[in-house]
Parts: C-alpha cells; sequence; structure tokens
C-alpha cells in the first residue's frame, strides 16, 4: 500500500543521506559549516585550519595564535533541482519515491556542488605540473612530479588527494602500480571513484573536472611584466601589466590562465579587460609577485601554460587544507511548517538541504524544490597543485 503521508521531513532526510553518498571531490576538501541560517550573497568568515612555523629555541619561546586566522568566503550558489510530482508518485512508499525522483536529483545537486568546487580550484592554485594539452599517463606526469611540487611547498604528507578526470584515468589505469593500489573509501561514491592510495596520494575519478580554456592573449610568446601593484583588500594577490613587443594585441585573459616569470608560478584570478596595442592592464594574480623592482624583470618573460593548447585540464593534487567548502542551511520559505518544507543538516558533513512541496494553481500540478546553499574558496593555495591534462 502507498505511504500518503510523505513528508518533506521525511524526504529531506532520506534525500541528505544520498547527497553525501554521491559526492566526490567535494567530500576530499575542508569543510566549514554551521547551524545559522544564510542567504544567497551572504559573506561568512570561515576559521582557517590552525598552521604553526617550528622556530629553533634560543633561550625564550615564540607564542604563536592558534586559529586566529580567517577568510571570507562569498555563499553565492544554491544548487536547486525542482520537479513536478504526479497524484500516483505522491502517494509511492519512500525509498520507492527515492528511486525513481530522489536518486536523480541528488545525483544532479553533488555534480552540481562538484563541478563548482574544482572549477574554484582550478581558477585559485597557481602552481602546476605537466603540460597543457597532453594527458598525464606517466607515474611521472601523474603523481611523482605533483609529488615533488607539493614537497617543495612544504605540504604535509598526510590527508594528500589527487583527482583526475576520466581521460587521465584511463591512461593511468594502465600503469601496473595503479591497476593493483590497495583501495578503500568512506561513501559509496568515494568508493566507486577510487583509483587508490598511489605515490602518498589518495587517487580519485571524478567526471567534473574543469577544461580551462585559456584568454586569446595567452597566445603570445613576447610579454613581459611592465609595472606591479598590489592589492589592497588582499596581501597575496598582485595588479600586474602585461605587454607584448609587438604591439598589436586586443585579447583578453581569463580567470584560470596560467603563467610562469623567472621559476615563479602564477594564476590569474579574475578576467581582463581588452588588452591595447598589446598592453594588458589591471591583470590580478596570486601569488603576490615576488619582485616589486620592475626592473629587475627587463630580460624575464612571461611564458603562458597554454601558448601552444589555448586550453588545459585542470587535474588536481592538494592537501585537504587547501579548499573549503562551506555549506549553511537555508531559512524555511515565509508562511511554511514542516507539512510543506524541511531543512535537514548532518551533524558531521554539515551538509544541509532543503526540501519544499508546493501546488501551483497555474499549472495545476505539484511541486517538489531541493535547494542547498554553498560557497568555495581555495584558503591554502600553497597546499594545491594543478596537473595538466
Amino acid at each position: 500500500m502507498g505511504n500518503t503521508l510523505l513528508t518533506p521531513k521525511m524526504i529531506a532526510r532520506e534525500a541528505l543521506l544520498r547527497l553525501k553518498e554521491s559526492l566526490i571531490i567535494s567530500n576530499l576538501v575542508y569543510r566549514d559549516y554551521s547551524g545559522e541560517f544564510t542567504k544567497v550573497g551572504d559573506t561568512v568568515n570561515i576559521r582557517k585550519p590552525a598552521t604553526f612555523v617550528a622556530d629553533e629555541f634560543g633561550g625564550t619561546i615564540n607564542l604563536q595564535d592558534v586559529g586566529e586566522g580567517s577568510v571570507p568566503v562569498k555563499m553565492d550558489t544554491i544548487a536547486d533541482v525542482s520537479v513536478e510530482i504526479t497524484s500516483k508518485q505522491q502517494t509511492l512508499e519512500l525509498q520507492d519515491f527515492m528511486s525513481q525522483i530522489g536518486d536523480g536529483a541528488m545525483l544532479a545537486m553533488a555534480q552540481k556542488v562538484n563541478r563548482k568546487v574544482a572549477e574554484v580550484a582550478g581558477k585559485q592554485i597557481p602552481f602546476y605540473t605537466g603540460t597543457s594539452g597532453n594527458t598525464p599517463n606517466s607515474l611521472p606526469l601523474g603523481f611523482i612530479n605533483p609529488k615533488v611540487k607539493l614537497d617543495e611547498n612544504f605540504v604535509p604528507n598526510a590527508n594528500r588527494m589527487a583527482v583526475f578526470d576520466p581521460v587521465a584515468q584511463g591512461s593511468l589505469l594502465a600503469l601496473d602500480v595503479v591497476n593493483n593500489a590497495d583501495k578503500s573509501g568512506s561513501t559509496q561514491g568515494l568508493r566507486e571513484a577510487n583509483m587508490g592510495r598511489i605515490m602518498g596520494f589518495d587517487t580519485y575519478m571524478d567526471q567534473v573536472i574543469k577544461t580551462h580554456t585559456a584568454g586569446g592573449y595567452t597566445v603570445l610568446n613576447d610579454v613581459t611584466v611592465t609595472a606591479i601593484t598590489h592589492d589592497e583588500d588582499d596581501a597575496n594577490v598582485s595588479i600586474l601589466t602585461l605587454t607584448s613587443d609587438a604591439g598589436t594585441s586586443t585579447e583578453t585573459l581569463k580567470a584560470g590562465d596560467l603563467f610562469t616569470v623567472d621559476g615563479h608560478q602564477y594564476v590569474v584570478i579574475s578576467d581582463s579587460s581588452a588588452a591595447v596595442s598589446g598592453v594588458a592592464s589591471n591583470i590580478k594574480v596570486h601569488p603576490k609577485f615576488h619582485v616589486d623592482a620592475v626592473g629587475s624583470l627587463a630580460d624575464d618573460a612571461v611564458t603562458f601554460a597554454d601558448q601552444s593548447a589555448r586550453a588545459h585540464v585542470s587535474n588536481l593534487a592538494f592537501h585537504k587544507n587547501a579548499i573549503a567548502l562551506v555549506s549553511r542551511p537555508l531559512e524555511m520559505p515565509m508562511g511554511k511548517t514542516e507539512q510543506n518544507a524541511y531543512v535537514a543538516q548532518d551533524p558531521i558533513s554539515g551538509l544541509s538541504i532543503r526540501v519544499v512541496m508546493d501546488y501551483s494553481i497555474d499549472t495545476k500540478k505539484s511541486i517538489i524544490s531541493f535547494d542547498a546553499l554553498f560557497g568555495t574558496k581555495v584558503i591554502f593555495p600553497q597546499l594545491g597543485c594543478q596537473i595538466l591534462g
């Protein structure tokens, strides 16, 4: 007999479990959550995981703050899946309802969250290995070179992750060391995506790994830095003027464009305006530029990662604390009660989901809406590395 008392509370709690099971890269990053209701567009300050420096004792100790660092994260994304439901579907048992409607809705929502995390990582992590347009297909390209990059940045060995797109996974699975790696996972999504622990990385595949299409300015090979200022609001960001010797380009740079100057790697963090006669101005980059004196850069060319391929896949190697996924529960809609709306939150992961059931008098159809509010940001870029593909 069908369950005629299917409620938003029942659906939300079951949907939350299935959403948690479907996440991949989002389950691998630092999570910050609060039970405080938030609206889209709000900015919340999250506390960074504590980091310390080991001093050499010289007679007195140097006290270090614990957990004082914070970073603002804009709650800019509501993942929403809203569907019409029939009278017959309303009378289903909970498990039948979830298998027919809820599973698909939660898979779509999980992909939205995963895609956002991967996209932000690709736009905010400046460090990279590999060659744009070449799929990593060997131990050095897939694991050893990224490991060296993280080691050089003093990234802790514990909690290192690597996430590849399906093409890179296919190439790497041909290697015996990958095929024979021990595999595990705490949720269904992670178990199914897990490639094993390889060269110190817990390694996964996620279909949402970002492919970045570079700005047209990156095809140039005659570019130098001609002016440097530093962002007043963010000490880790510099603002550059780039100049092409040919003096003809009117192309732009895109957030996520990568380049190297004098052995230092940078990422453009916001789209630029069109260059004027080869001069690209107000180019915001991370991290802070390594010199203040423009004169010392006279012979240092800007080498764009995507100069030839024009695009790259942003496979990722990172420590868990490199990227934050911040979630807050949405408010109950005005005038709604538990009979037609419910907000469920997982006390461990902090994930929350809101379910609202309604009836449209215009279409004379019932509607059920699943939604979740979140934001994501790279909080320790030095703990991450892009593996270009």
